[in-house]
C-alpha cells in the first residue's frame, strides 16, 4: 500500500473514531436552559449562590440535573421541565432531605 493511501486511511479512520468519543471530563459544562433553571432553583432552595453544574441527563419527561453546592460541591439533584419549572430538589448527601 503506498504512503498516500495509508495516510488517507489513517485520517479517515481517526475522524470516524473521534466522532464516537464524547468528552465528559470537561471541567466546565455549558449549561442548557434546563440546567440553568435547576442551578437557580437549587441556589434558592439551599440559600447558597455558589452552585455549579455537575451533570445533566436529558429525557422527554424532564432533565435530571446534578448540582454541586458550596466549596465542596455537595451534590443536589433537580428535575427541570421544558416549560421552565423545576421539581424534586433533593440533597444527595443528607439522606434526601431538601
Amino acid at each position: 500500500m503506498n504512503t498516500t493511501l495509508k495516510l488517507a486511511s489513517c485520517v479517515i479512520f481517526g475522524t470516524l473514531l473521534s466522532a464516537c468519543v464524547e468528552d465528559t471530563g470537561s471541567a466546565t459544562l455549558s449549561p442548557t436552559p434546563a440546567d440553568q433553571a435547576c442551578l437557580n432553583a437549587v441556589a434558592q432552595s439551599t440559600g447558597n449562590s455558589e452552585v455549579r453544574l455537575l451533570s445533566s441527563e436529558f429525557s422527554e419527561a424532564g432533565t435530571l440535573v446534578t448540582v454541586g453546592v458550596g466549596p465542596d460541591a455537595a451534590p443536589w439533584e433537580c428535575i427541570a421541565y421544558s416549560d421552565g419549572t423545576t421539581a424534586g430538589i433533593t440533597s444527595l448527601t443528607n439522606e434526601g432531605s431538601a
